[in-house]
Parts: structure tokens; C-alpha cells; sequence
């Protein structure tokens, strides 16, 4: 992926680097990551590419709110979108289309040339994760799938710069368990292909299955305005930020400014999942993490995250993953 981002004097500079169509093909998988520094902002970028799949994900500080962007002459792909931090608009003038980048959102997107306008907060972090499937590959994997992703397929195949969905939906912990599976793959030869390919795979089903349920109209839905929405994310928010001393349920519902019963169901509208289902799958996943760090034991862990004992942590850790913690290490 090689961007063309303009400064205000209209200098360009050239941001990633474009794949040749043959490192697609190549039976190992190619990677790199490389530092930017720019008047407009600094950025590190990880790029790996592998069997039709080409995945790129980065960390940016942007300076200037409104860049000029423009990519041309990429490897035709489809984009698997993830934003991890951050947000912002990305306004295409050759398809006079708007995406909207919200922090903890994904989409599916088939947009083959950029030209246009970005615009991002200034001061926090971009953090972005993106898989992209080379355009006959993706057509290839959902041929014989959903209705939802042989109609987006058929879209590509006309040619027809779209998007999977009109809404973003939040990122899963699945999703984001995958993605940091991927980001954080210890494997080599071989072995790293066939994990890569696999999580990109499960990446992928991951979010046809989201936006299937998505699509399906929910009957007297809890969530029925922005503002709505709006609170329940925050009350997400909340409740992660409070994760090892979580508040009830009546007091984030207070602390949200909606009633109970529109958190709990809108909760389980937005996000699949209760509020405390939600809770103690975040804390499993973080605790996955934290075994990765040699450093720090068991107990350290489960103390962290605030479980009330060892074996309690332990429990819900095996029920989780089918495996201790302690084999998990």
C-alpha cells in the first residue's frame, strides 16, 4: 500500500510502499514495518504479504487535520477494515463516496482508487488494522456463502466501489483477539503462512457473521436514536474502564444516562453479548495477553484483573479456552 499524502504547500510524500502482484504469490510470506516522520504527522506501518492476502496495520499522530490523499495503480483488493483507535472521514472524489472512521469499528470495503480528502482528530492516536484479499481470491471464498456477501461480491465484480454495510458495526473481542493473534504471531515459515491465512479466514467469517445478524431487523429494538447508541458505547466505555471494581447495573445505567432496561437490551443489540457476559470475555482476553509476558504469574494476573481468587480465574479461564492458564503460557 503506498499513499501520495500532500502537505498544505501541496508537497507530496510518499507513505508504505506498493507490493509487487508477484510477493502475493510467493510461498512465504513477505514483511516489513517502517518509521515515517512527516510536517504532517508520524506513523509506523507493518505491511505482510502472502497467497493473495495482503494485510497492513499501523500506528499514527496526525498534525494536520486535512490531507490530501491519493492511491493509485494498487494490486485491485478487497479491504477487511478495522479502526482500532482514532477517527475520521475519508472522502473519495472519484466515487463520491464518505466513510466515516469510527474508534472500535469495522467494515468490508471494495474501493479500487483514492482521491480525496481525509480528515482526522488531531493530537491522539490512529491505530488501524486492515486484511485485503486480492479481488478474485475474495470472490472465489463467497461465491458460495450468504446472500449478503454474493450480492457485495457481485458489486465488485461490476466494478462498483461499495461498501458491505452503510453502518460500521463495533469490533467483537473475537475480532480483536484474531487481530492481535495476527499482530503478535511468533511462528516462521511455514508455519506463519498457515496461521496467517487461517486468522485472515476467521477474520473474515467473523465479520460476515456480524453484519448477517445485523441485517436481520430486530423487533421493537431498545436502540432507537443515535443518542441511544451513543450511551450505550459509553457505557461500554465505562464498564472496561472500571473493569477489575464494575459498577451494577443500575449504576451504569445512572453513570449512562438511560434506564436499565434499555442497557441491557441495548447492550445486547450493539454487542451481542450482557453486559457482564461482555465484561468477563474482555477480562479472558486480557488475561490471554498478559500470559503471553513471561514475567508475570498467575496470581499477578488474576490479581490484576481483579477475580477474587486464583481458582476462580482459573475456572473461567478453562471454561473459556478449553485449556489452564497455565498450559495456555
Amino acid at each position: 500500500m503506498a499513499l501520495n499524502i500532500y502537505d498544505s504547500d501541496d508537497k507530496y510524500y510518499v507513505v508504505g510502499s506498493k507490493f509487487d502482484i508477484s510477493q502475493f504469490n510467493q510461498p512465504l510470506v513477505t514483511e516489513r514495518r517502517d518509521k515515517y516522520s512527516f510536517p504532517f504527522g508520524d506513523a509506523e506501518i507493518v505491511q505482510i504479504a502472502f497467497s493473495g492476502i495482503y494485510i497492513v496495520y499501523g500506528d499514527m499522530v496526525v498534525k494536520q487535520s486535512r490531507l490530501r490523499i491519493k492511491s493509485f495503480d494498487e494490486p485491485d483488493m478487497v479491504e477487511l477494515h478495522f479502526a482500532l483507535t482514532g477517527g475520521g472521514i475519508m472522502e473519495n472524489y472519484l466515487t463520491n463516496k464518505r466513510l466515516d472512521i469510527k474508534a472500535n469499528q469495522h467494515n468490508i470495503i471494495y474501493s479500487p482508487d483514492f482521491d480525496g480528502m481525509a480528515e482526522f482528530d488531531t493530537g491522539g492516536r490512529h491505530k488501524f488494522f486492515e486484511v485485503n484479499f486480492e479481488r478474485e481470491r475474495f470472490i472465489d471464498l463467497t461465491s458460495e456463502s450468504s446472500t449478503l456477501l454474493k450480492n457485495f461480491a457481485e458489486n465488485i465484480m461490476n466494478n462498483r466501489s461499495v461498501e458491505i454495510s452503510s453502518e460500521n458495526l463495533p469490533i467483537s473481542l473475537a475480532m480483536h483477539s484474531c487481530i492481535n493473534d495476527i499482530m503478535n504471531c511468533q511462528f516462521t515459515g511455514g508455519l506463519k503462512l498457515l496461521f496467517l491465512q487461517s486468522k485472515c479466514l476467521e477474520l473474515l467469517a467473523l465479520q460476515a457473521q456480524a453484519f448477517e445478524e445485523a441485517a436481520k431487523k430486530t423487533v421493537n429494538p431498545a436502540i432507537k436514536s443515535a443518542y441511544d447508541k451513543d450511551r450505550i458505547y459509553y457505557a461500554r466505555e465505562y464498564l472496561l474502564a472500571n473493569a477489575n471494581h464494575p459498577p451494577s447495573l443500575t449504576e451504569l445505567a445512572k453513570t449512562a444516562g438511560i434506564n436499565e432496561f434499555k442497557l441491557k437490551h441495548g447492550f445486547k443489540e450493539v454487542f451481542k453479548n450482557t453486559v457482564f457476559g461482555y465484561l468477563s470475555d474482555y477480562k479472558l482476553m486480557k488475561a490471554k495477553e498478559l500470559l503471553a509476558d513471561s514475567s508475570k504469574d498467575i496470581k499477578n494476573i488474576s490479581d490484576e484483573l481483579g477475580y477474587s481468587s486464583v481458582q476462580h480465574f482459573s475456572n473461567a479461564f478453562s471454561k473459556k479456552f478449553g485449556i489452564s492458564p497455565g498450559k495456555a503460557r
